[in-house]
């Protein structure tokens, strides 16, 4: 069955969407509970993100029922806060969004059964999105004019892809045979003693480090030149460390996350360029966690220009999982006429492709 039978009934019972309306959207797939509302397709209002971070990173990671019980704690706060922002009220909102998946199973049923619950109560439109979609639809709230045709580089703690963006929708041109990029950060963060969150850790040491202090080959892949794969590179980093070790020439923490930072950020880039010459595309995109990366901005940047490329990133606080980005992607399907029904349930699992 595919993503679009899966997520999305067009269901007469249900009110019409007004385009002009207010759209309530909602996203806790993982250790943030956010809040967002919309007041057009490409235009955000308002929105609140409460992070669990310094409560995750007591354990080095998240902690699935941690977080399902934080979600459960800041959900409501977060919408409140986010209407109070907008100057709204619940009898405002004309459609209410959610992220079903994927993600953590018990974090995404606090979102969706909240969102579930207050659609029914309030008798208005309900959709699931999907978390990859979101993250590709941050772009647009960035880039007001962005429009498919264009590739996207899906870069996150648990997703790494090369997409096809269409009008018709998503055409997955390469990805991750084993770990995807945010992954092998947090990894090698904890590998470095970095505390949790790894990913932006790592990013901030290596910005103070020589990335040419460990030598960390680029994998070669059979079958797959636009695939990616990192799990390699922590083994590969370890090994060098201990060599440098026994021959009395430590290497420091940020030349190691340097020399990591740019071994992964040269398979992103060289990838996304491969797929860009195949494709003939004139607009390159990046997405998720991983495009806040600061070394990856620079050398994206550096790569479209060189080949006259179109370079769309969402902004710093949109690369991160948020709930304006649900939003984003749940108004054009609105648009549409697209609508979940009250069967609605979390998929942890749930494939875009």
């Amino acid at each position: 069955m595919d993503m679009d039978n899966q997520c999305v009934n067009a269901l007469s019972r249900q009110p019409a969407w007004h385009r002009g309306g207010l759209l309530l959207a909602i996203e806790s797939s993982c250790d943030e509970t956010a809040a967002a509302l919309l007041d057009g397709p490409r235009h955000v209002k308002s929105q609140v993100i409460a992070s669990q971070a310094s409560l995750h990173a007591l354990y080095g990671g998240v902690v699935p029922e941690i977080a399902s019980r934080q979600h459960s704690l800041a959900l409501y706060p977060c919408v409140a806060q986010a209407m109070e922002q907008a100057g709204a009220t619940f009898s405002d909102i004309d459609a209410v969004a959610v992220t079903m998946g994927p993600g953590l199973v018990g974090a995404l049923l606090t979102g969706v059964n909240y969102a579930k619950g207050l659609a029914y109560a309030l008798g208005r439109p309900l959709i699931g999105v999907h978390h990859i979609e979101g993250h590709i639809a941050a772009n647009y709230l960035t880039n007001p004019d962005l429009q498919p045709p264009y590739l996207c580089l899906v870069a996150s703690g648990g997703h790494s892809h090369l997409v096809a963006v269409e009008e018709a929708g998503y055409r997955l041109l390469g990805r991750t045979r084993d770990d995807a990029a945010g992954e092998a950060f947090d990894k090698a963060a904890r590998m470095l003693g970095l505390p949790y969150p790894g990913g932006p850790r790592v990013d901030e040491a290596a910005e103070r480090g020589r990335e040419g202090a460990l030598h960390l080959p680029q994998p070669k892949i059979a079958g797959g030149e636009l695939d990616f794969s990192f799990s390699g590179l922590k083994t590969a980093m370890l090994q060098a460390l201990e060599r440098a070790n026994k021959a009395g020439q430590p290497v420091s923490v940020e030349d190691a996350a340097a020399s990591f930072r740019r071994a992964v950020v040269d398979q992103l880039v060289s990838r996304c360029m491969r797929a860009a010459e195949q494709t003939g595309a004139s607009t390159v995109a990046v997405a998720g966690g991983v495009a806040g990366n600061r070394l990856l901005r620079r050398k994206m940047q550096a790569a479209c220009q060189r080949r006259g490329i179109r370079l769309c990133m969402p902004s710093l606080d949109l690369c991160g999982d948020n709930a304006a980005m649900i939003g984003c992607a749940a108004w054009a399907r609105l648009d549409r006429g697209e609508r979940s029904d009250f069967t609605l349930n979390a998929q942890p699992s749930l494939t875009l492709f």
